[in-house]
């Protein structure tokens, strides 16, 4: 399996947040799409790649990162939030995949796992975020108090974010923002 895979699985994720939102009138940024083509084309370049990885698979995240961030928040605005978090769950197992680890560990809880998060008011929303090179965990933790969101560590370097949702759509934005200026 190329390490591309992974990065594959979370592309076609977002394309189809892309598609969906388009269908509900909402027209995706310039910076978005050449974002996502940006990413298709390292990705394209890390399978064909027999090197080190070290500069490419950063990108990609960076450049699926960013996408992310702002498709969620787009989507959030029209979407119910039960949707969002099965998408926000797809990218995660899609994520995922890059890692044998996470995939064997993710086989073993699936059955076990529920669609609620413990710990988290049940009048509050949530994000799960995963740290990237130039997202790491100290900043994201920064943008949540920044927005007077909670947080927590979870297995595996996630982060739970959560809070109202108008302040979830602030942490997402300033996520992207912070993101792209990378």
């Amino acid at each position: 399996m190329g390490l591309g895979l992974g990065y594959e699985a979370v592309w076609k994720v977002l394309e189809e947040i892309v598609i969906e939102l388009r269908k509900k009138g909402v027209e995706t940024t310039t910076d978005v799409i050449n974002d996502l083509k940006s990413a298709k084309i390292l990705m394209k370049v890390l399978d064909a790649s027999e090197s080190d990885h070290s500069e490419t698979a950063p990108k990609i995240e960076q450049y699926l990162g960013s996408v992310e961030a702002y498709i969620v928040t787009e989507a959030q605005k029209i979407f119910p939030p039960a949707r969002i978090d099965m998408w926000l769950k797809r990218i995660e197992e899609a994520s995922c995949d890059t890692c044998q680890t996470c995939r064997l560990k993710s086989e073993k809880t699936e059955k076990s796992e529920t669609n609620f998060v413990t710990g988290v008011p049940r009048d509050q929303k949530w994000i799960r975020v995963k740290p990237l090179t130039n997202l790491p965990s100290e900043k994201l933790k920064q943008l949540a108090e920044e927005t007077n969101l909670s947080f927590r560590e979870e297995k595996g370097g996630l982060l739970t974010v959560h809070g109202s949702a108008e302040n979830i759509k602030k942490f997402v934005e300033k996520m992207s923002k912070q993101a792209s200026k990378e």
